[in-house]
């Protein structure tokens, strides 16, 4: 990382609940004001293109597929025009991206983080790989190939969707690729206070044991948009509070009072000699690990749900990453290979005489 320092911005903003483009226009116009104030990187809510679907929250399954249809209509296709506007507007700003969008994939929807360079390319698009509870309605599943940190114009980043940050193992993956800029995205505006006050712990912790920053962003609704998505005044209540927008050092410090109320651009400038600081104290994915006792297998291979030979499997390296310095577990490597290609054959045992 040869920057030394690093302005980023979170957005609290509302999304449209009617249309993709408007809530795209909104993204756009959010960038073009970062812009101004010279922001480097940028991150959105979860899944805020279009929008995030509150509805399976509050709703019933019975009642929910017209808002679920709605959602397949409205969802972002990778690539199209959507994500070709957010390229153009990185690239014209010349600010790193990151946009939580529904993605929609043939017959399935996706939770999904796309990461846009500040020369507009796409480096990075990874689905939430565990939906939660309400969401398990709405979206697949992702697959460890999203379980990876990439260079950028500012350093290297990771991201997590929401309570993948509750899932321990994930959050190692990105930390032993040393991620420098760890951006987290959450809904917002759900199940009240507890919820922002269990963030700002989740995300806090993770800078502290990782030891980078954490830029968070969260979505809010107005009181109007709540309204819309039921009538019910006790559901209504579901959908308040839980609003943790902040940026966070890799001492677990807040670098600017959090956002949570209201449409906001949180920003600070990120200090980049502060991760050095922290892990000279504690590199828990260097000299403060144990390796030979405690340490990740991780599957990054894509799946998909048909292959038409064995050799369409992509090999399961052994080698040591040249980015990360990881090398992968030989019992796991072997389980993979035996996956990749059972050359084992059958022996017939006689019964003993």
């Amino acid at each position: 990382m040869d920057k030394k320092t690093v302005k980023v911005a979170a957005a609290q903003i509302s999304p449209d609940l009617t249309a993709r483009d408007k809530t795209l226009a909104r993204v756009l116009e959010t960038i073009r004001d970062a812009a101004a104030q010279g922001v480097e990187l940028i991150a959105f809510p979860e899944t805020f293109v279009p929008w995030y679907p509150y509805f399976s929250f509050v709703l019933p399954p019975v009642l929910s597929g017209k808002e679920h249809v709605r959602l397949y209509e409205e969802a972002v296709t990778v690539p199209s025009d959507a994500t070709r506007a957010v390229a153009s507007a990185a690239r014209e700003a010349g600010m790193v991206v990151v946009l939580g969008v529904n993605e929609r994939d043939h017959g399935s929807l996706y939770n999904s983080q796309l990461v846009f360079d500040a020369d507009g390319r796409l480096i990075l698009k990874r689905r939430k790989i565990t939906p939660t509870f309400h969401e398990r309605m709405i979206w697949g599943q992702g697959d460890g190939a999203g379980l990876k940190v990439v260079e950028s114009a500012v350093g290297r980043i990771g991201a997590l969707a929401c309570w993948e940050h509750y899932n321990p193992l994930a959050r190692y993956a990105l930390m032993a690729q040393h991620e420098e800029i760890h951006v987290a995205q959450f809904p917002g505006s759900m199940v009240g206070p507890i919820f922002a006050d269990q963030m700002e712990v989740t995300i806090r912790h993770h800078a502290l044991e990782s030891g980078c920053f954490v830029v968070n962003a969260t979505g809010w609704l107005t009181d109007e948009q709540i309204r819309s998505i039921t009538p019910d005044e006790g559901l209504q209540k579901a959908l308040r509070g839980g609003c943790m927008t902040a940026i966070i050092s890799p001492e677990g410090k807040h670098l600017a009072p959090p956002i949570t109320e209201g449409e906001g651009l949180l920003v600070a400038d990120l200090d980049m000699s502060l991760i050095v600081k922290r892990k000279r104290m504690m590199d828990s994915v260097g000299h403060y690990a144990r390796p030979e006792l405690l340490s990740l297998a991780l599957d990054n291979r894509p799946t998909a749900p048909m292959v038409t030979s064995l050799a369409t499997f992509p090999p399961f390296s052994t080698e040591t990453d040249t980015a990360t310095g990881s090398t992968t577990d030989g019992h796991a490597a072997a389980v993979a290979n035996d996956r990749n290609a059972d050359q084992r054959v059958a022996v017939l045992r006689s019964e003993a005489r």
